[in-house]
């Protein structure tokens, strides 16, 4: 088995240790950091988000296989750097204003990061003007809002009206989701995407900054 092989494995069972050291290993040897992040890391990534979606793993496991990745995407950041490595798209994320959920919204900061998105964590209780802002100023292609609270959810319609406001609508996708977000409220308030899990809202975020490339 190559070590790539070994790092994707170990981090689909959560090893962040031997991540750490297989990933150091693989550097040592003198294999390509971008070899390592895609044909180890994210490929264990993509192995976890799928079985995620499927439901053969659960937010735990997926936690514990994102630690890992972090680990092994810290020694790797300043050789990426160096190679002049883009970030697949940039995706600014937080949790409406008035609420202070944030399993979710965590959730799908990994799995986005998990497929090579650059990922800005403006936390919870987010307002609208907050997203728009950092859109701008970090040059993200993508908002994305969560909400868990029915009394929440208005906030997200908020979102889309200051983007407009602000004349970036048409740069910038927002996508939203939580529990008792759906596709018609999507509609309804002029979002692009809604998905129902984090590793939807991946595949979909990725797809939305190669369309935008």
């Amino acid at each position: 088995m190559s070590i790539l092989s070994e790092i994707s494995e170990n981090l689909q069972r959560g090893k962040a240790k031997i991540v750490k050291e297989l990933v150091q290993q693989a550097i040592d040897e003198g294999i390509p950091a971008q070899d390592i992040l895609e044909k180890g890391l994210l490929a264990g990534m993509d192995v976890v988000g799928d079985r995620f979606k499927k439901n053969e793993v659960f937010v735990p496991e997926v936690l514990v296989a994102a630690r890992a990745m972090n680990m092994g995407t810290t020694l790797l950041k300043p050789l990426l750097a160096e190679s002049g490595v883009e970030a697949a798209g940039k995706v600014c994320i937080g949790t409406v204003k008035g609420d202070l959920h944030d399993i979710g919204k965590n959730l799908v900061k990994m799995m986005m990061e998990g497929k090579g998105l650059e990922v800005v964590d403006l936390g919870t209780d987010v307002a609208p003007e907050t997203y728009v802002k950092t859109a701008i100023e970090q040059n993200c292609q993508i908002i994305c809002c969560s909400a868990l609270l029915t009394t929440t959810m208005p906030v997200m319609g908020e979102v889309v009206k200051e983007a407009e406001k602000a004349g970036i609508r048409d740069k910038v996708k927002i996508m939203i989701g939580g529990a008792p977000v759906t596709e018609a409220f999507c509609q309804q308030i002029g979002a692009d995407k809604y998905t129902t899990d984090a590793a939807s809202a991946a595949d979909a975020a990725v797809e939305f900054c190669r369309g935008m490339a």
